[in-house]
């Protein structure tokens, strides 16, 4: 079964940094009569660490780190068709403005991003930037001082990590080296939406005490959900085996959903979109809507995906329009403490055949990113559906995935996903209504599900 590795999966709207220490000629600028109704021009995101400079039909995105002014990192050019900017194995955005401000929208992600206009490009965008194990560690560093919003919760002295670490990188140490001491800097956050990636190793976090969704995980739970879960009900698999259902006893319905993209084989939102409607008009069909008494949402392993895609599903899943959260990013390089204004947003029920009736949803922190974002959501829906099983992974945020001086990947989040009551679960993760066992060794050898078990009881009693 082909998951894409699971690792990190919600691409991110800044996915920059292909060469660094490329030298990149200087943009032209707009006059200012033209600039008043063109989006041509130089533009910062308020957050997100980004620049984006459009012109002549193109648009290239810069990665920058701005208290210490260390880097500046060109990426992918995308080419414009009217308000839409595309590029090759990048997510497709929208991009409007007028006179200072400017919106993008990222496909497939929720939310918008907000940009003021720069009379330039930033110099260090222009010239090729410094190299070696040192600028590596300054870029890395400062990436994550500027951008990751849980330092804090999670009770990490980033500075002191600075202090400890930064002495003891040396112009000759091997690749090896540096890459051990880098993982060892991230390593204490716990946090599977941090990653590191050279051409030979790479290296995930995780919350401790959890499994990362993966392809061996799932090729393992895959026969012990069909022996235990669903004890010879008939299993359709769909959109590349991403999303499968079942009929179970008493009239309930097992809808399992690994991962929120992968449905096809073209990495486009609009592509995913339809995939995901032409499944669930398979499922959710007029009789079965009507009859079924309860649905089980199994998210146990879900490797995340787009955001947008999960509000999608739950849009099929409400008859009412409903907060789902609001989200909002690290602003201030400087100031741990400043957010870009939260953005409410909302789940709106589909034209399309709907199921309104009780749910529950199984958990696990096997479930990660847009698998706890559609799960978050859904704790506003009415009824609201009940969770069962462990907490979630805890990790909602979009990555930023940078590139390092020596070519290096790495990714940090740097958004809070919140509850009407302002609450992220980033960390701990969201808590089940009703704790049960899963995936453990009893459960394997028992050949038994007592998450689902515990979910058919409450459907059909």
């Amino acid at each position: 079964m082909n998951i894409t590795s699971l690792r990190p999966a919600r691409r991110a709207l800044v996915a920059v940094g292909i060469v660094a220490g490329l030298a990149v000629a200087p943009l032209s600028v707009p006059s200012a009569a033209s600039a008043a109704t063109s989006t041509d021009g130089i533009w910062r995101m308020d957050g997100y660490g980004t620049v984006v400079a459009i012109d002549n039909g193109k648009a290239r995105l810069f990665s920058t780190t701005s208290t210490t002014s260390i880097s500046c990192t060109p990426a992918a050019v995308y080419t414009r068709s009217g308000d839409r900017f595309t590029a090759d194995e990048q997510q497709a955005f929208t991009f409007r403005g007028r006179r200072d401000r400017a919106v993008m929208r990222v496909e497939g992600n929720v939310g918008s991003k907000h940009l003021h206009r720069l009379a330039k490009l930033p110099r260090l965008c222009t010239v090729p930037g410094a190299t070696g194990p040192l600028a590596v560690f300054d870029q890395f560093w400062s990436t994550y001082a500027e951008n990751y919003p849980f330092f804090r919760a999670k009770g990490i002295d980033w500075d002191k990590v600075r202090a400890t670490y930064r002495p003891q990188v040396k112009p000759t140490m091997s690749e090896d080296a540096l890459f051990d001491l880098l993982t060892a800097m991230i390593k204490p956050l716990g946090d599977a939406h941090t990653a590191l990636r050279s051409e030979t190793r790479s290296f995930p976090g995780v919350r401790p005490g959890t499994t990362l969704p993966t392809e061996e995980l799932e090729a393992r739970i895959r026969p012990y959900i069909e022996k235990a879960t669903l004890k010879g009900a008939r299993f359709t698999s769909y959109a590349n085996d991403r999303i499968g259902y079942a009929d179970l006893p008493g009239r309930v319905g097992y809808l399992r959903v690994i991962a929120f993209l992968g449905y096809g084989d073209v990495p486009d939102y609009n592509a995913e979109r339809k995939i995901l409607d032409d499944t669930l008009d398979q499922i959710l069909t007029e009789q079965r809507a009507r009859s079924l008494r309860g649905l089980i949402i199994d998210l146990r392993i879900n490797g995340g995906g787009s955001d947008q895609l999960g509000l999608d599903l739950a849009s099929r899943l409400t008859g009412k329009r409903f907060f789902a959260y609001s989200k909002r990013a690290r602003n201030d390089p400087s100031d741990p403490a400043a957010f870009t204004t939260a953005q409410p947003l909302f789940v709106h029920p589909s034209e399309r055949t709907k199921y309104t009736g009780p749910i529950t949803i199984l958990t696990s922190g096997s479930q990660m990113s847009a698998g706890e974002t559609f799960t978050q959501a859904m704790a506003n829906r009415t009824p609201r559906p009940i969770r069962i099983g462990q907490n979630t992974q805890g990790v909602f945020s979009d990555v930023l995935v940078r590139t390092l001086p020596n070519g290096w990947q790495f990714i940090v989040p740097n958004e809070e996903f919140r509850t009407r009551d302002r609450k992220s679960y980033d960390g701990p993760g969201l808590p089940p209504d009703l704790r049960t066992p899963v995936f453990t060794p009893a459960e394997f050898a028992a050949g038994r599900d007592t998450a689902n078990r515990t979910a058919l009881k409450l459907l059909v009693r």
